[in-house]
């Protein structure tokens, strides 16, 4: 039977070897392409994270965040995201990168690309650029400048792995853009189920 422990080191381990990554890569889409398949094994590791450990969350709330490890060193953190049905972000960017991954179900990625010269504040052309089904076997690396909406349109809730360069409770100057207004305004601050 695994333990809180065998979770904790098992994540470390992983972190450990993504930072390395980082370090000797960058933060570039090709070190992102690495580290997202390093994130995508500890995911498959399946027994590690149940839903007594991590539950789903309860209505009224869609998400559930749990912080998982964070490291010392480089504030690498990993958390599990549990989302229910019909939950869904708005589109933001997040000012570091990231990488998710599933453990089980689907978080759809929508992807978005800023077209405007970002030189009138609080003004913002965001274009859709793709979509990216996050599906075990199938994660993605995020840049700290790319720009996505995530969303459950399955019958069951997704259980997935994020990873950020930092820790999300840092993120204060995160946006999150507006299509039909053209413009942005400041994200609030993602809350964190097991502080």
């Amino acid at each position: 039977m695994n333990t809180a422990r065998d979770t904790q080191e098992q994540a470390a381990n992983a972190i450990d070897r993504i930072r390395s990554i980082i370090a000797r890569d960058g933060v570039t889409r090709a070190a992102l392409n690495l580290a997202k398949v390093e994130l995508d094994a500890l995911a498959s590791e399946r027994h590690l994270w149940a839903e007594e450990r991590y539950p789903a969350p309860e209505l009224p709330n869609l998400t559930s965040f749990y912080l998982i490890h964070k490291d010392a060193a480089s504030g690498i953190s990993l958390y599990i995201n549990v989302m229910l049905p019909g939950e869904s972000t708005v589109i933001h960017n997040h000012t570091t990168w990231a990488c998710i991954a599933a453990v089980e179900g689907e978080e759809t990625n929508y992807l978005y690309e800023r077209t405007d010269d970002g030189s009138q504040p609080g003004k913002a052309q965001v274009a859709a650029k793709g979509v990216w089904p996050v599906v075990p076997g199938n994660p993605i690396g995020i840049l700290p400048d790319d720009i996505h909406s995530v969303a459950n349109h399955a019958k069951q809730p997704v259980r997935h792995l994020h990873l950020y360069g930092c820790d999300v409770k840092d993120l204060r100057a995160r946006l999150m853009f507006d299509i039909a207004s053209g413009t942005y305004s400041e994200m609030p601050i993602i809350l964190v189920d097991n502080d």
